[in-house]
């Protein structure tokens, strides 16, 4: 994840809706199942954590998607949810694999490579992104970066809370909720800044005991969270900078914050949508196609004005107003990174510390 803070998102459809959708066509007007003059099916399958594509149609994924369709004829069928649950969904399809393209939050796209789910491939583009952004071995890129924050209902609260202590208040109680580590890329970003914020697991886990009394309860999608933040049925919610950024666009009442440990600041750590290839993908190369038009300068530039989020390319430097503002929001707050190998290593141990202290 980036050392230095990088300009790195559009109302998600539901993952529950997605996936009861199964393959949904999201670009173009080829038919399914239509074929090029050498007979090879025009169509690429997306896997994807949710927070990239908008319900009214105007998020980048789908943006980008039809750029990329009427570039290439290239039909894009996308399906979405928690990162976790589209790695499983690959595991489970492993003897008979769908998808051709796996997009999650870290830990989750190491989570993959590890499972030996994704196979090397270097897109166009991927040279200009940061080291720290992608796998030495070429198994995922980084494609649109991204931080990791809160929600809270800036009509019912006159500020921000400032935080993590603040939130164990009564206030809060039926009134608060994260999505759930292990099934969600950001509710298990709340596990990884809390044990940073705290100072290790133990300390983390005995917050995140008290915090329960206020929790509703779990979510496997973040993306539903921020809508119940706006409408005032919950107070505060986790989230991500991109994917509340551009939901903050129509929900009016949606702000963004990042908690600190009382007495110190406030922190947060990059949590970019990584891509890549999926190991025997049906559509192989039109994968390869589609994470190159991910990474080309064009849909590059697209990603802060689009999609409200921060650009995987070193090289491209937005100066739009989200972009502006974007820049804004992370003023003064403390970037740190995790140890990602420790994470993938220890990731269900810490999961299970999680349910053993919350109930869950």
């Amino acid at each position: 994840m980036p050392r230095t803070l990088v300009l790195r998102g559009a109302t998600a459809v539901t993952g529950s809706l997605a996936l009861a959708a199964s393959l949904t066509a999201c670009a173009g007007s080829s038919p399914a199942g239509s074929a090029d003059s050498k007979g090879a099916e025009k169509v690429v399958t997306v896997y994807s954590a949710d927070g990239l594509k908008s319900e009214k149609g105007d998020g980048w994924y789908d943006r980008v998607f039809a750029d990329f369709t009427k570039k290439t004829g290239i039909e894009v069928k996308y399906v979405e949810g928690g990162s976790g649950e589209m790695v499983q969904r690959a595991v489970r399809e492993r003897t008979n694999t769908q998808a051709d393209v796996l997009i999650t939050l870290p830990p989750f796209i190491q989570q993959a490579d590890g499972k030996g789910l994704l196979q090397s491939y270097v897109p166009q583009g991927a040279d200009k992104v940061n080291g720290a952004d992608k796998s030495t071995d070429g198994k995922w890129t980084s494609v649109v970066n991204n931080y990791f924050g809160f929600v809270y209902n800036k009509k019912e609260l006159a500020e921000a809370p400032k935080t993590w202590e603040e939130l164990l208040d009564a206030r809060y109680k039926g009134k608060l909720q994260y999505s759930t580590p292990g099934v969600a890329g950001d509710g298990t970003a709340v596990l990884i800044k809390s044990m940073h914020d705290f100072g290790g697991k133990e300390p983390a886990m005995e917050y995140l005991k008290k915090l329960q009394a206020n929790n509703v309860g779990p979510s496997s999608s973040t993306s539903k969270l921020a809508p119940k933040t706006d409408k005032g049925e919950l107070l505060v919610a986790n989230g991500d900078v991109q994917m509340n950024f551009a939901q903050s666009k129509s929900m009016p009442n949606l702000a963004i914050w990042f908690p600190a440990k009382e007495g110190g600041k406030p922190t947060s750590f990059a949590l970019p949508y990584a891509a890549g290839l999926v190991d025997k993908a049906p559509h192989s190369e039109n994968g390869k196609k589609l994470l190159d038009h991910l990474l080309g300068e064009e849909a590059q530039r697209l990603v802060s004005e689009v999609g409200g989020g921060f650009p995987a390319r070193s090289d491209i430097k937005p100066t739009d107003a989200n972009a502006i503002e974007l820049t804004k929001l992370m003023t003064g707050v403390e970037i740190f990174e995790p140890d990602w190998a420790d994470i993938d290593k220890n990731l269900t141990g810490y999961v299970d510390a999680w349910k053993s202290a919350t109930g869950s």
